[in-house]
């Protein structure tokens, strides 16, 4: 099937809704000015279709426009020039790239995502990741006509959050569960002050009472980060209605989890993994880097967090296709439980 005929997918609805015309003017990412920064790459970025760019050192560039990776004409840039780029890149977002610290990751612009690497950490060439915001706010119903409660109903899911259950929402690179948690959070009632936590804000979120806490890089003497185990515990005394960790990459999960288990219903996070059933392992994996056995892991996160939910990304779009919920079993470990019923 061919990409003009193709359903529209999570990325692409928001620049062209269904029913529009190819001929329909589309907002702009970026303003001229905002662009200029991005050297050779201002037209891609400034693209409303394109949601990520890749540049592979001076043999490789792709992108994606929500129907999968394609490669694009070269640069016609040198080494020198491309980490040169990386380099006024992460500038702009107030972090520095070089030999001591070659893998930095910044945003720019409203939620632009630059993410470098230098050589000899890459063996290719200097590598620029660039995750693109979308130029409109993605809402669950615009999910939802965009096929992406095709398998779970919205109702479910709109359910939970009225509920007040903590989730935890999975899949692998991609799947979408930034935009996903996005919309979920614009969905709370007005009344509830939301605080998220976030190595790079990415989240944007249609709420009144929405704050966000960003993790910050140590300066050149060592000195000054803030990691993300101690913006949990700031977070915590801005007194959240909903409390949110953008992603659980490490050992802040133990005071996320201490946290939700105190009181803080309706809070949030996401989750890389590749299937329902390979949560449960990248949970112990997580609380065995804040020192916590297993079973202290288990019986956290049994108590912490109400329901699991899976995404996927198809050649198509991308779907909710799951929903779990934690469990112990008889030794005590985590394990994920499905389900299938309403």
């Amino acid at each position: 099937m061919s990409d003009s005929a193709s359903p529209l997918s999570v990325d692409r609805f928001v620049a062209r809704r269904p029913g529009a015309k190819e001929s329909d003017s589309v907002p702009m990412r970026l303003a001229g000015q905002e662009s200029a920064g991005f050297g050779p790459l201002a037209a891609l970025v400034s693209d409303p279709e394109v949601t990520d760019v890749f540049v592979n050192g001076p043999g490789g560039l792709w992108t994606d426009r929500g129907g999968g990776l394609k490669r694009e004409p070269a640069l016609g840039l040198d080494e020198a020039s491309i980490r040169e780029l990386a380099v006024r890149l992460i500038a702009l977002g107030g972090r520095h790239i070089d030999e001591t610290t070659p893998c930095v990751d910044v945003r720019l612009h409203e939620g632009i995502r630059v993410h470098a690497v230098l050589p000899p950490i890459s063996t290719n060439g200097t590598l620029l990741s660039l995750r693109l915001p979308r130029v409109a706010h993605v809402g669950l119903s615009d999910l939802e006509s965009a096929g992406f409660f095709s398998e779970i109903p919205l109702a479910r899911v709109t359910g939970l959050v009225a509920r007040r259950e903590n989730l935890l929402i999975t899949g692998a690179g991609g799947s979408g569960k930034t935009t996903f948690l996005a919309a979920l959070l614009s969905s709370a009632s007005a009344a509830d002050r939301i605080i998220a936590i976030e190595d790079v804000a990415e989240l944007q979120v249609a709420h009144p009472h929405f704050v966000s806490l960003e993790a910050r890089q140590a300066n050149l003497e060592g000195a000054g980060q803030l990691g993300l185990e101690r913006l949990v515990r700031e977070a915590l005394r801005m007194r959240p209605d909903r409390l949110v960790l953008g992603e659980c990459r490490g050992a802040e999960i133990r005071e996320l989890l201490a946290a939700l288990n105190t009181g803080h219903d309706g809070g949030a996070g996401t989750l890389h993994a590749n299937s329902l059933a390979d949560v449960p392992a990248r949970i112990e994996a997580l609380g065995a880097l804040a020192g916590m056995s297993p079973t202290a892991i288990a019986r956290q996160t049994v108590s912490a967090i109400g329901r699991v939910l899976h995404l996927e990304r198809g050649t198509d779009a991308r779907r909710l296709v799951q929903l779990g919920r934690f469990e112990l079993d008889a030794r005590g470990r985590l394990r994920m439980v499905e389900i299938t019923d309403a």
